[in-house]
């Protein structure tokens, strides 16, 4: 049970209390001065350690009681502390960080008050969209990378028909059929389905044709919502996540979502895509004194709605286990109860605007919210339902791991544009980014649906520079010399192992190029040593070439286990 409230503190007590509890020795994240008795006191200032934004946190509140400004300010810190940060923009406001503000008499008089000194400033932003829906730069993924669970949850499947995708997709890798847009799946699935690939589908025990077919009808749905232009290639890396500028500080990455409301399911779920991909490439980094990276979840209600139970296992698992490799994140959210309590749980840092009592939900969750606080010197209940607009209730983690004082806090102002930039300098920027000329133009690559149906490779000019080249599958007609082929194979596997190859360079070390693998007929029977090496080797077999497979092969166990779907079913290694 909570303890009742101290009611003989007084003001002193209570600000020598916040004083104490916010009193840290490294970087911090400033939020504001403390709100006491009724009273700004700018001599408590409230701060968050930079060295914990990797424990994650929650930015709630009502609409309109300022939790977009919040997240701008604290972007704007992180950003100067050189940590990139990835916003995603549901209103459009957030792109103002790349635009200085104007100061006023107003402005002046609040942050004085606060103790904050304030100077306009513009910070380094990087403008993204998915599959170019906005002005940004395009963000796509394949369908493979992406995933059958994250898939799963675009196309609202139960539980029967997740797992019969999982199965589509296994047959996709275990035959060297890339699925890199929503037309390879389609083809897949309507081989599977057809006179042809009965077999095929027989032999994967599990799978009905009529599951398969509502799978494929709700494929072609996707396509007629024109859902296509989000998954294709080049593929958005999302190292690109974790640059900083020149100048040192962060890179803001702001993800435009203009059409949110008609595809919810879709851009919340790629959000997720983008943590499991960072989640399942990056290395485990321990304890850092600043972060990678911090990653602001906004509208995170929709990541959970109606949400399958593979998919909210994978959310926690991800949650728990990413921040031991430099990423914090926020969910941002109305109330606490949007997120569910197991991941609810690993949240250290909590950012609470004001709550609404208009119905009996409402009470019930104010209730609720109040008992997830520590017990504090505040009538939690009257001040959440009476926090005006810019303020919040605090608590973090301080450098020890122990929850700090409860603060009601009125928070800093943020020194860029509180709304949009205008549409110029957006557009001026995204010209100037080195990521439109690696993802400005889409390609189309061979993969399923051109295998399946005998076809060549749509043309679609040159693809985007910086990419490495994707060998072609016949040794007969690429042009590449074997000793190319044999440079580029020692280029891979030292790129993908992470140190040096002890290959030899003589072409006599590699076996020669199979032949081409013509479109599936039926099953092959596995030899003994085939097993996990044949998987590896059909995952990769279009991204290193037919003529790299046999090389795959053999690269061993380590690069077995980085090349297995990982823990929302994204595939780890790429085609780029």
């Amino acid at each position: 049970m909570r303890m009742a409230n101290k009611p003989t503190a007084t003001t002193a007590e209570k600000l020598a209390t916040i004083q104490q509890g916010y009193t840290l020795e490294g970087a911090t994240i400033e939020l504001g001065a403390a709100i006491v008795d009724g009273e700004i006191h700018k001599e408590a200032q409230v701060r968050l350690p930079l060295a914990m934004m990797n424990r994650h946190g929650l930015v709630a509140g009502a609409t309109g009681t300022g939790k977009t400004v919040t997240l701008h300010m604290i972007a704007e810190q992180l950003c100067t502390a050189g940590v990139p940060v990835f916003l995603a923009d549901i209103k459009g406001d957030l792109s103002g960080l790349a635009t200085p503000a104007t100061g006023s008499e107003k402005l002046t008089a609040r942050t004085s008050a606060l103790g904050q000194d304030w100077s306009a400033k513009n910070f380094p932003v990087e403008f993204l969209s998915l599959g170019g829906d906005g002005h940004g730069i395009p963000v796509r993924a394949t369908i493979t990378s992406f995933g059958p669970i994250l898939l799963s949850r675009i196309m609202d499947l139960n539980d029967t028909q997740e797992s019969s995708l999982q199965l589509i997709f296994h047959f996709a890798d275990k035959n060297n059929l890339e699925l890199i847009d929503l037309k390879d799946l389609r083809a897949v699935i309507q081989f599977l389905t057809s006179d042809e690939g009965k077999a095929e589908l027989a032999n994967l025990g599990g799978l009905s044709k009529a599951t398969a077919g509502v799978i494929l009808r709700e494929l072609v749905t996707l396509e007629a919502q024109g859902m296509e232009k989000f998954f294709g290639e080049p593929e958005f890396d999302t190292a690109e996540l974790l640059r900083t500028a020149p100048d040192g500080r962060g890179v803001i990455s702001c993800l435009e979502l203009p059409t949110l409301q008609t595809k919810p399911l879709l851009f919340s779920t790629f959000l997720m895509w983008l943590l499991a991909d960072l989640f399942e490439d990056l290395p485990e980094a321990g304890d850092l004194d600043k972060p990678k990276l911090v990653f602001f979840l906004d509208e995170a209600h929709l990541l959970f709605n109606g949400a399958s139970k593979a998919f909210l296992e994978a959310i926690t698992t991800t949650v728990r286990l990413i921040r031991s490799k430099g990423v914090g994140i926020f969910f941002v959210t109305q109330t606490p109860k949007d997120v569910p309590a197991d991941v609810l749980g690993q949240l250290a840092n909590r950012v609470q605007h004001a709550l609404r009592a208009f119905t009996p939900e409402d009470a019930k969750a104010l209730k609720a919210t109040v008992s997830t606080f520590p017990v504090s010197d505040y009538d939690l209940e009257e001040t959440l339902t009476s926090a005006g607009i810019g303020e919040a209730v605090i608590t973090v983690m301080n450098e020890k791991g122990a929850p700090t004082p409860v603060a009601l806090t009125r928070l800093r102002a943020p020194e860029s544009v509180m709304g949009p930039s205008a549409d110029e300098l957006i557009r001026s920027t995204v010209a100037a980014s080195s990521l439109l000329v690696k993802y400005g133009t889409a390609v189309d690559n061979l993969s399923a649906y051109e295998k399946l149906n005998g076809q060549a490779a749509v043309p679609t000019g040159d693809a985007a520079p910086g990419l490495p080249p994707v060998p072609a599958s016949t040794s007969s007609s690429s042009g590449n010399s074997q000793a190319d082929i044999d440079a580029e194979a020692r280029r891979i596997e030292e790129e993908i192992l992470g140190r040096p190859t002890s290959r030899s360079s003589s072409p006599e070390s590699f076996p020669a190029p199979p032949a081409p693998v013509p479109a599936p007929q039926s099953s092959p029977q596995p030899s003994p040593q085939d097993g996990m090496f044949g998987d590896i080797a059909g995952a990769l077999g279009g991204a290193l070439g037919g003529g790299l497979k046999s090389m795959v092969r053999s690269m061993g166990t380590q690069l077995g286990r980085d090349l297995m779907r990982g823990v929302f079913g994204t595939s780890s290694r790429r085609r780029r």
